[in-house]
């Protein structure tokens, strides 16, 4: 059992946990939680090391053959741990990077599109409503922010494994969607339409810039349709995760009344 917090494996583990530089040097990431660590498992991710606390954690979970499992102590799990309610356990996971055609889509796919998003919280929160819509993919280009980001896991809530999240260029996923006949509908407030005016129910990417700058003009010259969620305060936006599930579950509503 590991009892201090200087020992030189709970160093990486934090190293892992807050250098993207380390993440990629050793192809690895931190799942923390239960819950996040058997979406994990289940999206066939492979577990290096899991870190348990035996006092908290409770039932054991069940792993997969070889993953190195390493008891340590309740002071040790503090330090290790971002949530105090994650049930004993983390891990340390097999980085795995899919590309655009690694995706296997459905007939008729919906697909959100962020752009050089920077806040990892924001993508978490977009992950999760594209689970809850069934979209078949989240594409995210130019990324500012790591997709194993251990703030983007925790607010996914085990979501970056439940729904495919590939990174590339914008003149990459254009390309992807064009060859594909996927209809590119862009968020944004110029030379738009109302978004529930505009038809959704066939092959469709839902691309979202930064609140900041918007879209880049690559996107609105490539976009098949320009569309706009109705501003009437005195704001003129709103967080890209909340656009994304009202644009999410206008497809959706769509595609159920079809």
């Amino acid at each position: 059992m590991i009892i201090s917090t200087q020992n030189p494996r709970i160093k990486h583990l934090l190293l892992l946990g807050q250098k993207s530089s380390q993440r990629r040097a050793d192809g690895l990431f931190v799942v923390e939680g239960r819950r996040e660590v058997e979406h994990c498992l289940g999206a066939g991710y492979t577990l290096r090391t899991a870190f348990v606390c035996e006092e908290i954690a409770g039932a054991p979970l069940s792993l997969p053959q070889g993953t190195e499992v390493v008891p340590v102590s309740p002071n040790v799990y503090e330090r290790i741990a971002y949530r105090g309610s994650t049930e004993g356990i983390v891990a340390v996971v097999e980085t795995r990077h899919l590309g655009l055609n690694d995706l296997k889509l459905s007939p008729s796919p919906l697909i959100v599109v962020l752009e050089s998003v920077e806040k990892p919280g924001n993508l978490g929160a977009v992950l999760r409503s594209a689970d809850a819509a069934g979209a078949d993919a989240v594409i995210v280009c130019d990324p500012l922010t790591d997709l194993y980001n251990p703030n983007l896991i925790r607010s996914a809530v085990g979501a970056l494994f439940t729904v495919p999240c590939v990174a590339c260029t914008t003149e990459e996923c254009i390309k992807f969607f064009k060859a594909r006949g996927i209809k590119i509908l862009t968020a944004q407030l110029q030379d738009s339409s109302l978004y529930y005016d505009t038809p959704m129910t066939g092959p469709t990417a839902i691309v979202m810039g930064t609140e900041a700058t918007g879209l880049t003009e690559q996107w609105r010259q490539a976009a098949d349709a320009h569309i706009r969620i109705p501003m009437l305060g005195r704001l003129d936006s709103l967080n890209v995760s909340v656009s994304a599930a009202i644009l999410l579950f206008e497809a959706v509503r769509q595609r159920q009344i079809q």
